[in-house]
């Protein structure tokens, strides 16, 4: 089973590393090189990782060659203090990734702040994507919660938490970003990278770096995307309404709205079928 073999117990294996200005960022694959559909790339979003896709990767690489990695700063990648990781230096990853991949115009499945980090690519970076399906994405103004935004004002104070008031905070947090209550299992892989000394200082970083003028920059450039698009949003996203995707279909022509009953912003958990349905059946219509 290659890299689908698992790191721990019902975890995507990322074995690999590429060295992106100057800090290495895992990555794994798997599928057929050989498949009749193009190559797909995962990209997560926050607080996650590439683990977001653990039950949705290896259904997708029946067929195809399936890429996923850990974002600047997140998950198995290096976690660097003081280190640039937010939205401004996601996309350009992205396009060094596909190309260290050598993937021509790959298909990408992307959630939360990888919407956002897509889109830039696309946008301003001019990466070649042959098929988009964004899961409840960071893509048009408003986004932040108050959380976010408290966390901002105060990183050092939240970073200099006592370990168990972080760790309840994390938990709830992540919690959250689901309508059904995730399994001991979904806790334990969303928690993990941002436990300890250096997994907290790195949650909390993360937090501190959003800022919507990375979103502002692409959504006047919204109407110029031009492959098929599908928008796949929990009807019960508590972090961002689906009246957001409403919005975003309206702003991307021909794009196509999915939404998803009794899911939240965590489809991958509250409905990982749907997500696997939605880019199976895109690709079925074979739109151009």
């Amino acid at each position: 089973m290659d890299a689908l073999e698992h790191a721990f117990p019902s975890e995507l294996a990322t074995p690999h590393r590429f060295v992106h200005d100057g800090r290495p960022v895992a990555w794994g694959s798997a599928g057929d090189d050989a498949g009749e559909r193009p190559p797909l790339v995962l990209v997560h979003g926050t607080p996650f990782s590439s683990q977001v896709w653990r039950r949705i990767a290896p259904w997708l690489a029946r067929d195809r060659r399936v890429y996923w990695f850990d974002l600047l700063g997140y998950g198995r990648s290096a976690m660097v203090p003081g280190a640039d990781v937010s939205l401004g230096v996601q996309n350009g990853l992205l396009a060094a990734l596909v190309k260290h991949w050598g993937l021509e115009r790959p298909e990408v499945l992307a959630h939360d702040f990888g919407g956002a980090t897509v889109l830039r690519a696309i946008l301003l970076d001019g990466l070649p994507v042959a098929r988009l399906t964004l899961v409840d994405p960071v893509a048009i103004a408003p986004w932040g919660s108050p959380f976010v935004q408290h966390v901002r004002s105060h990183e050092e104070a939240f970073s200099g938490l006592p370990d168990y008031a972080h760790e309840a905070m994390l938990e709830a947090y992540i919690a959250g970003a689901a309508h059904r209550p995730l399994s001991a299992e979904a806790r334990a892989v969303h928690m993990r990278p941002w436990l300890g000394a250096v997994g907290k200082a790195a949650f909390y970083a993360q937090i501190a770096q959003m800022d919507q003028r990375f979103t502002d920059a692409i959504e006047p450039r919204l109407g110029a995307l031009d492959m098929p698009v599908t928008l796949l949003w929990g009807e019960r996203d508590a972090w961002i309404p689906v009246s957001q995707g409403e919005r975003l279909a309206r702003m991307i022509p021909g794009a196509r709205l999915v939404p998803v009953p009794e899911a939240g912003h965590l489809v991958q958990e509250d409905a990982p079928e749907s997500v696997v349905a939605a880019v199976l059946g895109a690709a079925a219509r074979r739109e151009p």
